[in-house]
C-alpha cells in the first residue's frame, strides 16, 4: 500500500487588510498517495496558486494542518521549511526563474552542489537530466540563447536534481505557445512517471489537466474532486 504523500486537513487562508477580510481557501481537505499525479484546476484568482504556495511553504495557512511526507509544514520554522524545500520538493513555476548569467548545465547543477553534493556527481546528474529532457546539445547555452520551451525544459530538469519526493508545478505551460505547452506538459508527466515522483500540478489548461490521475477543482474557496 502506498504511503500518503500529502495530507491537508481544515486548510483556510484569509487575507486581512484594514478595510476587509478575504478568505481565499475555506476548510479545505486534500490527500494523495505517493506516486499520484494530481491536477488542480480553477479560474484565475480561485486560490490555486495560494494552495500550491502553502504546500511549498512559500505562504502560511491561516488555519489547518499541511503534511508532506515526514514534514508538518504548518508547524515548522523558516529554517525547517528551507530544508523541506531543498530535500523534499521540486518546484516549477510559470516563469522559469533561471539564472541569466549561468548556462543551462550550471542552472541545473547549482541546487545540488549547494545542497552538498560532490561537484563531479552533481555535474554528471545535471547532464543526465538535461539529456532526459532533450537538451543534450544545450549544456553551454545561456537562458537568453534558449527558446521559451527550452528554458522551461531546463526548469523541469532542475526540479529533479535533488531527487525530491514531490514536484509542485504552478501553471508550467502558461507562458508557452500551444505546441510548446503540449510538449512541456507531456514531458512533465513522463518525467514524473520515470522518476516515480508525486506531482501536484496547477493549471487552467484542460488538455493538460486530463493527463492527471486525479483532478480537483477549486471554486469559491472549496476543493472538490471531479
Amino acid at each position: 500500500m502506498n504511503k500518503t504523500a500529502v495530507e491537508i486537513t481544515g486548510l483556510e487562508k484569509t487575507y486581512r487588510t484594514e478595510s476587509e477580510c478575504l478568505t481565499i481557501l475555506k476548510n479545505l481537505d486534500f490527500s494523495i498517495e505517493e506516486g499520484t499525479k494530481a491536477v488542480i484546476i480553477g479560474e484565475s484568482g480561485s486560490g490555486k496558486s495560494t494552495f500550491l504556495n502553502i504546500v511549498a511553504g512559500l505562504d502560511r495557512a491561516t488555519r489547518g494542518t499541511v503534511k508532506a511526507g515526514p514534514y508538518e509544514i504548518t508547524s515548522m520554522d523558516e529554517k525547517s521549511i528551507s530544508e523541506y524545500r531543498s530535500r523534499y520538493l521540486g518546484l516549477i513555476f510559470q516563469f522559469h526563474y533561471l539564472l541569466k548569467d549561468f548556462t543551462a548545465l550550471e542552472n541545473v547543477f547549482l541546487p545540488a552542489y549547494m545542497a552538498g553534493m560532490k561537484k563531479s556527481l552533481a555535474l554528471e546528474k545535471a547532464k543526465l537530466l538535461l539529456s532526459d529532457v532533450g537538451l543534450e546539445d544545450r549544456f553551454t547555452h545561456l537562458p537568453s540563447q534558449l527558446s521559451g520551451g527550452e528554458r522551461q525544459r531546463v526548469a523541469v530538469a532542475r526540479s529533479l536534481i535533488n531527487d525530491p519526493k514531490l514536484i509542485l508545478a504552478d501553471e508550467p505551460t502558461g507562458n508557452l505557445d500551444p505546441a510548446n505547452a503540449s510538449m512541456i506538459g507531456n514531458l512533465l508527466f513522463s518525467m514524473a512517471e520515470k522518476y516515480r515522483k508525486t506531482l501536484i500540478l496547477v493549471t487552467h489548461d484542460m488538455s493538460l489537466a486530463s493527463k492527471g490521475d486525479r483532478i480537483f477543482s477549486i471554486k469559491d474557496g472549496m476543493l472538490n474532486e471531479r
